[in-house]
């Protein structure tokens, strides 16, 4: 497939050396030598404008930061323009489902589908191709762009229409945030109880209170060592979460609160 690739940072730039080493071929964008350089060493074709990186796409993947730069590189930059009638357009980034369905509805007059695919995992994950995506948007458009999401992504779950994808990948990381939480009082708990902290996180794992969430803040060694690696992944998805929820009409209920207790921590 003939695809672009924006936002190849901590997780996009992984992604798009999968895409190349399962043979498609991948243009980038790459505002700065620092960005094109290690581009164009992986075989990716390094482009210094947005638009660019649609000219000919059969896919456009995108993996930036925030919700604001989904909408920006997606709305305001001309990449719409330039992308070929029947094209797919994946939003990888976790965020408001609002905006991909605003991208869909200024989209679908240049004959483009969208696909919400937030991920879940790092880039050990990605050098694995075992990336959870979960997928909102239309069957038949997420098949086209299946090929290329499967280089890095297995399993490529489709959770319903689009916006589905980053309801249910919110979910995930308000529950995740939430077992941190919980962590973090188990922890207090285990001072107080005269358990180090150290000797805790190495037995937990063995028992039925083992979590993913459990095992990874045990392979960092802390609670507040996992918290600081991760914090402004997550603390950036709570907001997204909380504003999503307060604006559908929702409640994160008691998730909240333990998502709470974490960032006191």
């Amino acid at each position: 497939m003939r695809l672009g690739f924006i936002g190849t940072g901590r997780m996009g730039h992984p992604m798009a050396r999968k895409l190349i080493e399962a043979g498609h071929e991948v243009r980038a964008l790459a505002r700065s030598q620092d960005k094109h350089n290690p581009l164009a060493a992986d075989g990716a074709h390094p482009v210094a404008a947005v638009p660019e990186v649609g000219e000919g796409a059969d896919a456009v993947l995108v993996c930036v930061f925030t919700d604001e730069q989904v909408q920006e590189v997606c709305l305001s930059s001309g990449l719409l323009d330039t992308m070929p009638e029947g094209a797919v357009l994946v939003i990888h980034t976790t965020g408001s489902p609002r905006t991909a369905e605003n991208i869909a509805t200024r989209a679908a007059p240049f004959g483009i589908s969208v696909i919400d695919a937030p991920v879940s995992g790092g880039p050990h994950d990605i050098a694995a191709a075992r990336l959870t995506l979960f997928a909102g948007g239309a069957p038949a458009a997420l098949e086209r762009a299946r090929p290329a999401l499967a280089s890095y992504a297995d399993p490529i779950l489709h959770v319903g229409p689009l916006g589905a994808g980053q309801r249910v990948k919110l979910i995930n990381n308000a529950l995740f945030a939430a077992q941190l939480g919980l962590l973090a009082s188990a922890v207090d708990l285990a001072a107080q109880l005269g358990v180090d902290e150290s000797v805790l996180l190495a037995a937990l794992p063995h028992g039925s209170a083992t979590s993913r969430a459990l095992t990874a803040v045990a392979s960092r060694g802390s609670v507040a060592a996992f918290a600081t690696s991760v914090g402004d992944f997550l603390t950036k998805d709570m907001e997204v979460a909380r504003d999503t929820a307060a604006t559908l009409g929702a409640s994160l209920g008691p998730l909240d609160q333990a998502i709470t207790l974490g960032r006191a921590e």
